[in-house]
């Protein structure tokens, strides 16, 4: 699966973010300083920035972390907000996208974000209804957001990072080790579109049945390992390690020959692997975990674990793609 192309800029609102090959590195630092900034707001003034505007949260899949974050971010800007999901709406009905997205835009929403199963869908929104869309989630293509609270998480926690102003080289030195589901993994493709232009390493590990040789369109800074072993010694011996593990993703194996027990064994992050070859690196899960599966309990609760803050940062990097799809918030210069 090569990264889609359907973005072309002309035809999309600005201040949509359908995926994160759209963003200059320059764009990526400014909304991570614009992240920074509304979260020292005080909240009587934060809620002032999108007061009265309105947020469509249109989600055809479940969620929790994204769904209830941007939600959040929504009202702690002062916006509107409304969920439209495909159990509670004429989407069950056989209602297409399209006229979904135009009901939406007849009653005054000025924003959606969408997750969609379907890769390309926010393209196709934002594209037959001229406002800005969100990513939240399109099929195995992006999940953009995800990426950039990713990437702020490890700002924060990596040593060193912490202040670092956000380029080309801002992530030298530093091995993203990235296992699990990555066939199906919207979340490996697009931190493995981002952080190697700051500078990161990229290693995706699984067996080959979740991680095919053409799986993501490999590009320069990223690599394929599939001894999970190796690959964390590696990390830890080259300097910052990161261990990003991924849900296996049960209900799309239909047809795949996935022995669970083999993959426990060979891929699953538990304490003793996590203490025999990298025992400082940052672990880090975007959610839903399977504990006992992909990640041990031990690990998800341990000192070493992100996971947490990556739900907090997800809810800063949120709010401040919020006030930069309706050209609020220092995005004043951005057109809607």
């Amino acid at each position: 699966m090569n990264s889609m192309t359907i973005l072309d800029a002309g035809t999309v609102a600005a201040g949509s973010l359908l995926t994160v090959a759209g963003l200059s590195v320059e764009e990526v630092a400014a909304i991570l300083t614009a992240t920074d900034r509304l979260e020292r707001m005080a909240a009587a003034e934060r809620v002032k920035i999108l007061a009265g505007r309105r947020i469509a949260l249109l989600f055809y899949e479940s969620s929790t972390r994204t769904r209830t974050s941007f939600e959040l971010a929504a009202k702690s800007l002062g916006a509107m907000t409304t969920l439209v999901s495909d159990k509670s709406s004429s989407i069950e009905k056989g209602e297409s996208l399209k006229d979904t997205g135009l009901t939406l835009r007849a009653l005054g929403a000025e924003c959606i974000v969408l997750r969609h199963a379907n890769s390309g869908a926010p393209y196709l929104l934002a594209k037959m209804t001229g406002l800005p869309v969100l990513n939240a989630g399109d099929g195995m293509h992006e999940h953009p957001s995800q990426a950039l609270l990713d990437l702020r998480t490890m700002l924060a926690r990596l040593p060193g990072m912490s202040g670092r102003l956000v380029n080309a080289k801002t992530l030298d030195g530093v091995t993203v080790v990235i296992t699990g589901d990555i066939l199906h993994s919207r979340v490996a493709r697009s931190n493995a579109m981002l952080l190697p232009r700051l500078g990161a390493r990229v290693v995706l590990c699984g067996p080959k049945e979740l991680l095919p040789e053409d799986a993501l369109g490999l590009g320069a800074g990223v690599e394929i390992e599939r001894d999970f072993d190796k690959a964390l010694k590696q990390a830890a011996s080259q300097g910052a390690a990161v261990a990003m593990m991924l849900r296996i993703q049960r209900e799309r194996l239909a047809g795949l020959e996935l022995d669970l027990g083999d993959y426990i064994s060979r891929y699953q992050l538990d304490q003793e692997r996590l203490t025999a070859k990298a025992p400082e690196a940052l672990v880090m899960h975007p959610g839903p975990m399977i504990r006992g599966l992909e990640i041990a309990g031990e690990v998800a609760d341990g000192p070493n674990s992100a996971i947490e803050d990556q739900v907090r940062h997800g809810l800063g990097v949120r709010t401040a793609l919020l006030a930069r799809a309706l050209g609020a918030g220092g995005f004043e210069s951005v057109t809607i």
